[in-house]
């Protein structure tokens, strides 16, 4: 069996993020290769097993129950396809210092013991609970392994201990409470394990950037008119499938009158010439996510769309400025401009327009930046921390809007950009 999450096996050491912020950070090549030293898979796995134990020793639980596929993913290194992330299909139990336990979809548990060998073969498990209530509580499933669950929390002396559970089906949190566990909110665990990145997740994270460098660069050349929003849709995802993403979990493509208010989503609008249009790539690679807006104008640009991204770009950089260890969120928040400055009624109405947050195996980690929730509940900026910054200016003419977004790795002194397809100047796409 290797040794990368056998218990006895973990030492401090693997806590350590081997960080190297002497050089700018790298984006290797996506193979593994004899020549170079690029991502070690053991020690990514060691690492993420690591600091989920220590945030659950922080905690007042003794245990988690994770049906989070996010989660699942970190604790035990194990994906079985992206189709499985809204079934609730798959579990994992981790209990003090023993190794997780992992229940996978039929076959899959025998697959994850012939090639997982970071895993006790006798933790890889097959079942399924409920499937998002497709297979009636009645049926009996949600108990069986609910008293199993129970069974192994005790054999690892954590009975006396809440458990911590990041989501679940209502009829398993009942059938939990039926076997005498006491549940406590796992996500905040698991949410806190994730904050820090070590080198091989920044490098995954690098990499991930460098495949939507790559779009952005397609998308300049394809925007004109007569093609349609959901045809760059399509070129996107032909284009990331073949350089390696795992997931294309959703390209927004919003152009011409659409842009305000900002829709969150696509359709079959053809691009015109003199429109302003922008674009957002959330895509995965090896599981580490990305968040990336770009806006271009389509041939010309007038003095409206000039302004709005003019100020979409220095409300950005402004932001970018403050990231440095130390600083908290709130600070960051402060110096993006108000909901109600942009014609919203309160920052609720303008949630995710002047918006931060984490990256990594969720598109959505800490720290969460906004106005709505930061200027309250300020949280520290930590060296290790990924995550997004992103900006929206409506323009003076009413309907254009400006987007950008950065990705952002706080270093011991700072930050590093890594969203590369240049912003500072708004992009003409095929100019007239």
């Amino acid at each position: 069996m290797s040794r990368a999450l056998m218990p006895n096996l973990l030492t401090p050491q693997d806590l350590e993020p081997n960080w190297q912020w002497e050089a700018k950070l790298p984006s290797p090549g996506h193979m593994s290769v004899d020549f170079e030293r690029r991502i070690d898979h053991d020690r990514l796995r060691r690492y993420r097993l690591a600091r989920t134990r220590e945030s659950l020793k922080a905690s007042q639980a003794g245990s988690l129950l994770l049906f989070d596929v996010n989660n699942i993913r970190y604790v035990s290194a194990t994906k079985i396809g992206e189709w499985e992330r809204d079934k609730m299909c798959r579990f994992c139990l981790l209990t003090g210092d023993d190794s997780p336990y992992v229940w996978d979809f039929g076959s899959a548990a025998v697959h994850h013991q012939k090639y997982s060998d970071w895993l006790e073969p006798d933790h890889c498990l097959a079942g399924v609970v409920g499937m998002r209530g497709t297979i009636p509580p009645e049926f009996g499933l949600m108990k069986k392994y609910a008293k199993m669950i129970a069974e192994l929390i005790k054999d690892a002396g954590m009975a006396d201990m809440p458990v911590g559970v990041d989501y679940a089906e209502t009829a398993m949190f009942h059938a939990l409470q039926e076997e005498g566990i006491k549940v406590v909110d796992g996500q905040q665990i698991m949410l806190g394990a994730r904050e820090i990145k070590n080198w091989d997740e920044i490098q995954l994270l690098t990499q991930a950037a460098s495949m939507v460098d790559g779009v952005y660069h397609m998308i300049y050349e394809e925007l004109k008119p007569g093609v349609r929003e959901n045809d760059i849709v399509a070129m996107s995802n032909k284009l990331l499938y073949e350089m390696g993403s795992d997931d294309v979990e959703a390209i927004n493509a919003i152009s011409g009158e659409r842009c305000n208010p900002h829709p969150h989503n696509f359709t079959d609008r053809l691009i015109r010439p003199g429109d302003q249009a922008f674009f957002d790539i959330l895509q995965s690679y090896q599981g580490y996510r990305t968040c990336y807006y770009r806006t271009f104008n389509v041939g010309r640009a007038t003095p409206a769309q000039n302004d709005a991204y003019v100020k979409a770009r220095e409300w950005i950089d402004a932001s970018i400025a403050m990231i440095k260890p130390g600083v908290s969120t709130d600070k960051v928040a402060e110096v993006w401009p108000t909901a109600e400055s942009l014609g919203f009624p309160n920052e609720d109405a303008a949630f995710g327009l002047q918006f931060g947050h984490g990256l990594g195996l969720a598109l959505h980690e800490r720290p969460i930046i906004s106005r709505a929730v930061s200027l309250d509940h300020p949280m520290e900026i930590q060296t290790g921390m990924v995550f997004a910054l992103e900006t929206y200016c409506p323009a003076a003419d009413g309907y254009s809007a400006a987007r950008i977004e950065e990705e952002v790795v706080v270093t011991e002194t700072g930050c590093e950009v890594i969203s590369l397809f240049p912003a500072e100047e708004l992009p003409i796409a095929n100019r007239y």
